[in-house]
């Protein structure tokens, strides 16, 4: 299923790529609201290093990034090849703070070249360069860029460069940080208590600090102090974040600019050590507790049914269950551990995604549907091998396994109590440590059904086996019905009102399929085939080419997530209520039925004129990505509050109630 998720997105690259793509050689490439230039001499020197650079234009207003993006964004990328020359390192001009809400980005607003030097090989007659380049361009909206630049150069006894080009690679060559040696700030200490404390020493006005680790350091401006002989910068650090070794500064003055490479961080006192391991544990144990809950939500209950009803089949010793428990609990801690791992790994190589990411893909929804499907006709008793794929799901060895990965991967939209700031740690937190976070949702999802096949005591309150068992079979269809009914509203979200009209037509396919089936005859067989094959196919392929559709909030007050209209709405001191929500999150709907959509929540919203935000992930969505992130948070739902004139969002339980509500405006 992974891979069904990922052809999708893969696909949906290279077809981005293709499209903006410059064809033929070429030394300019551009986007929307840019265009690159690559700057280069008409010829190089042999054995002499140049600088050349990447100049990019942009738009007013519009901006790319450093190398530290910081809370959001994303550093642009070079893949250079070359022939007949050595490439070196990117070189890149000190950036800026780019405040945006609640979030601060790294970045140059207005045109920036990134620079870096090429070093014709002994005996070459000719440089060529073959390079593809990656961007991503922000106002408050973000518009990826892709282009392609190649060219070839002659080798001379000289450069030769046009004036233009030479002046403005003079100007952003002054930008680039210079070595710590010449810096006319030295670092004193870096310790680390509630934040990252640099000590600088120096003469004269505070310089401006960026810090180079940005998975450990905030992006946003320190907080300053004087000292005798300088200045301490106190740096915000990441949430659940531990300390590494040393780290990486840029300091800026006076548009010029020095790097302090690897500044040793002191060692925490042992109090801290002890209270980092503290805020693992307890980090470890919500995930635990998130985990045994996630088997009370609903998402989960059609999986667990099957389990259920294997455990009650005539003839099965203790021996077997406890096999069938621990054969489940493998299955869903392998699945979490290898979900836990692409999604850090997606992350790490810069793809801004959550927890629940593989159902924001159609393909991977429609194919849990048709799961659902076969497995409810099944329980019906529709077709006789519906006893094979009952206990491949429930009772056989491999089946057991099988069932705890369909556990994970039905249960990832759900989002209980405890697991949210798991989640939320795990996307900061070193690697090691959190797949320790994974792993613990795994067990706790795990643990409950573990328990009832190891426990005698347990297993003798089950009803004693018998007729009825057929009929707790058949019944036990009905939520796996539901569940497809569920998937294929999710797939409209996704696509569109083909989703469903495909969907349903597919499922009506293979009903149809199964029913030529039965019938005797070689014939009969193979065009049951012919047609389960053909129905699958064409559908899938329609749907990986369906669009995505216009978002919708259907209410007068509840408005599409708009960072403009939010950071608007802070600036005038009014309330703004934000619902990160989605359609395959079970959860999300439940709050929305029972809590944000009733008359209660809609009067007391209007009366206090409140700006209610729902930001629907169902599809990808990189700003409400990045808003989670900012949050602490990669998983649904969570409910942002800010009241009127707050700095920082109020964070309500993932489990809502009216009275929840009421209270926000107690203390008004």
């Amino acid at each position: 299923m992974i891979r069904r998720w990922l052809q999708p997105v893969l696909l949906f690259a290279l077809l981005l790529s293709a499209a903006n793509f410059t064809a033929g050689a070429t030394t300019e490439a551009s986007g929307e609201h840019v265009k690159v230039h690559l700057i280069t001499p008409g010829q190089f020197a042999e054995g002499q290093s140049t600088t050349v650079g990447f100049y990019f234009e942009v738009d007013p207003h519009w901006h790319v990034y450093w190398q530290n993006a910081g809370d959001s964004g994303a550093a642009p990328r070079f893949d250079i090849k070359a022939k007949g020359a050595h490439i070196g390192e990117i070189k890149w001009p000190f950036p800026a703070r780019l405040p945006i809400e609640h979030l601060t980005n790294l970045g140059y607003e207005g045109n920036v070249a990134y620079l870096f030097d090429i070093t014709p090989k002994a005996g070459a007659k000719a440089v060529t360069l073959d390079i593809n380049l990656e961007w991503l361009i922000c106002k408050i909206n973000c518009i990826p860029g892709f282009g392609q630049i190649s060219g070839q150069w002659p080798v001379a006894a000289t450069t030769q460069w046009a004036e233009a080009d030479q002046t403005l690679l003079d100007t952003f060559s002054a930008r680039v940080p210079q070595a710590e040696a010449s810096s006319p700030w030295q670092p004193s200490s870096l310790t680390t208590t509630n934040s990252a404390n640099l000590t600088i020493t120096g003469k004269g006005a505070a310089p401006e600090v960026f810090p180079l680790n940005g998975d450990w350091l905030s992006a946003e401006r320190p907080r300053v102090t004087e000292t005798n002989s300088g200045y301490t910068l106190h740096f915000a650090t990441q949430p659940g974040v531990s300390a590494p070794e040393t780290a990486s500064f840029v300091i800026a003055q006076d548009n010029r600019a020095w790097q302090l490479d690897n500044v040793a961080i002191d060692s925490a006192p042992a109090s801290t050590s002890k209270a980092s391991h503290a805020a693992l544990w307890l980090l470890l144990l919500a995930a635990f507790a998130g985990g045994v809950i996630l088997n009370l939500m609903p998402c989960v209950f059609p999986v667990l049914s099957i389990k259920v009803f294997s455990l009650m089949q005539p003839g099965v010793s203790r021996a077997e269950r406890i096999h069938e428990g621990l054969l489940y609990s493998a299955g869903v801690l392998t699945t979490f551990t290898l979900l836990g791992a692409l999604l850090l790994a997606l992350r790490a190589g810069g793809s801004a995604i959550g927890w629940g990411f593989q159902l924001q893909s159609a393909p991977v929804v429609l194919a849990l549907a048709v799961l659902f499907w076969l497995m409810a006709l099944s329980f019906s008793g529709v077709f006789e091998f519906g006893h094979r794929l009952m206990n491949l799901a429930g009772g056989s060895r491999g089946g057991a396994f099988a069932t705890g990965v369909l556990a994970v991967f039905i249960a990832a939209p759900c989002t209980g109590p405890f697991m949210g700031a798991a989640l939320g740690a795990a996307a900061v937190l070193p690697t090691v440590q959190a797949l320790a976070i994974f792993i613990g949702l795994g067990a706790g999802l795990a643990a409950p059904f573990l328990l009832l096949s190891a426990s005698p005591g347990l297993l003798k309150r089950l009803p004693a086996p018998g007729p009825w068992m057929d009929t707790l079979r058949q019944f036990f269809a009905f939520p796996l019905y539901a569940t497809v009914i569920w998937l294929l509203w999710v797939l409209g979200k996704l696509v569109g009102d083909i989703g469903w009209v495909l969907g349903t037509s597919l499922l009506l396919a293979l009903a149809f399929a199964l029913w030529l089936a039965r019938g005797a005859g070689r014939t009969r067989l193979l065009l049951a085939i012919a047609i389960a094959l053909g129905a699958i196919a064409a559908t899938g392929t329609t749907i990986m080419r369906a669009g995505a559709p216009a978002p919708q909030t259907g209410s007068e007050l509840w408005q599409s997530y708009d960072k403009t209209a939010i950071a608007d709405a802070r600036a005038q001191g009014r309330p703004v209520f934000i619902d990160y929500t989605a359609a395959w999150c079970i959860t999300c709907q439940v709050n929305k039925k029972l809590v944000l959509e009733t008359d209660h929540t809609t009067d007391l919203f209007k009366r206090k004129n409140v700006l209610a935000i729902r930001a629907d992930w169902t599809r990808f969505d990189p700003e409400i990505t990045a808003a989670l992130e900012a949050l602490g948070r990669n998983s649904l739902p969570v409910y942002a509050w800010y009241p009127a004139g707050a700095q920082q969002a109020q964070l309500l339980p993932q489990l809502l109630q009216k009275r929840m509500i009421t209270e926000l405006f107690d203390s008004e």
